[in-house]
């Protein structure tokens, strides 16, 4: 469903943040050069135990969403066609995408591959106004990548997000500052920013369902029952106070905040030794990807996710960060023997570590009596080999063993 253009002029006067986000993006750059697909419901994803990517509206008047198992996708929608991604293509649109954003304002923050915070006070002399920087962006997007993007207008980044969250799919939104808290109250509370489903059940247990009955509940109130935090935050939100800055950032250019890697099994697993196998494969690909980026982290977080599609994740910080293979692995594995998971069935499992600071400037504690030449040697070593003759080169004896590729 495409809208047509909107011509008229809100008063979108302050309302200098932006959240632009593409509509079903890898449904859209999936399908934009598939006449055939044009009106179908399709689904971006692949195999029977992958999950939704992605769905065009088509398909989610179905009730077909993102992360959703492919099993139940295809039993909402069985005439649904199921395409699989493009990553190489994806991500030059997305890289495309970014650089437009740039061309209108320096100060970008992306979020993920298809949406962006934007600050275009700096922009408006060149433009007029927020709402014309908006209709540019959506205007080229459309004409030089042929996808959809909604774009939300506000005066604080949550308000901005919530807007193009309404403008969905192709359109805009602007909330007006004099009308902030007419468009925040209605809304039900877990729509603010930082909202959870465990919060949002404690926020029901003291009657609040919406944003208003949030906002006209005492702070202190908040408080006691979230937090002192949380509680103020909230409240703060609930009236539209919202301090966040955008942060620019050059996506790839910039390091990660977090590197991790995930694996779904081709069937549910409950042997330990199994998850085990691939919790070091995980370990190997994640350290690999530090140290590729010249970083280092402290945080190692391991995911699981059983057959019923529950999730649950457990981290450790370390003493000292690092990005070598057996230190993440020992994490790893040591976090999910702690789960007891013994002959629980398993769908996913998955490494992550956080806190990344630049591998060249952080502190190692030197052991005494520790060999001249140790795991860090061995392990760049092991990233020359993998650079010259390609990934399988060199990898654990135990991931051989098994075929791993």
């Amino acid at each position: 469903m495409v809208r047509p253009p909107d011509t008229r002029q809100p008063d979108d006067t302050g309302c200098t943040i932006l959240h632009a986000d593409m509509d079903a993006f890898y449904a859209c750059v999936a399908t934009r050069d598939r006449p055939d697909l044009a009106g179908l419901p399709v689904v971006v994803g692949g195999g029977q135990r992958g999950v939704v990517l992605s769905a065009s509206y088509e398909a989610r008047s179905f009730g077909v969403g993102s992360g959703m198992s492919m099993t139940r996708a295809r039993r909402l929608c069985p005439q649904a066609v199921v395409v699989r991604p493009e990553f190489e293509q994806l991500s030059a649109v997305s890289a495309a995408v970014m650089e437009t954003f740039r061309s209108a304002t320096s100060v970008v923050e992306p979020l993920s591959m298809d949406e962006a915070f934007l600050d275009v006070a700096g922009s408006l002399r060149r433009f007029g106004s927020p709402v014309a920087v908006a209709r540019y962006l959506r205007e080229r997007i459309a004409d030089e990548q042929r996808i959809p993007c909604s774009v939300g207008v506000a005066p604080t980044a949550q308000l901005a997000k919530l807007a193009s969250r309404r403008a969905k799919p192709d359109g805009l939104v602007v909330v007006p500052r004099h009308t902030v808290t007419a468009f925040l109250h209605p809304l039900a509370v877990d729509e603010l920013w930082g909202v959870g489903e465990k919060t949002a059940e404690q926020l029901h247990r003291l009657g609040l369902r919406t944003v208003g009955d949030l906002a006209h509940t005492p702070v202190a109130t908040l408080r006691r029952a979230l937090g002192e935090s949380l509680g103020s935050r909230l409240h703060a939100m609930a009236w539209g106070y919202d301090d966040r800055p955008v942060t620019p950032r050059r996506g790839p250019d910039e390091p990660e905040h977090s590197i991790g890697s995930d694996e779904t099994f081709g069937h549910d697993v409950d042997d330990p030794e199994v998850v085990c196998r691939e919790l070091l494969g995980l370990s190997t690909k994640v350290a690999a990807r530090m140290r590729a980026a010249g970083v280092a982290g402290r945080t190692v977080t391991v995911k699981v996710r059983f057959a019923d599609f529950t999730t649950i994740t457990r981290s450790r910080t370390l003493r000292e960060a690092t990005n070598l293979t057996p230190e993440v692995y020992a994490t790893a594995v040591d976090l999910f023997t702690r789960l007891g998971l013994q002959r629980a069935r398993l769908r996913l499992v998955g490494v992550r570590v956080e806190g990344l600071v630049d591998a060249a400037t952080a502190p190692r504690q030197l052991m005494l009596g520790a060999r001249d030449h140790g795991w860090e040697d061995a392990e760049r070593a092991v990233d020359k080999a993998v650079e010259r003759f390609g990934g399988s080169t060199v990898r654990p004896a135990t991931l051989i063993s098994t075929g791993r590729p």
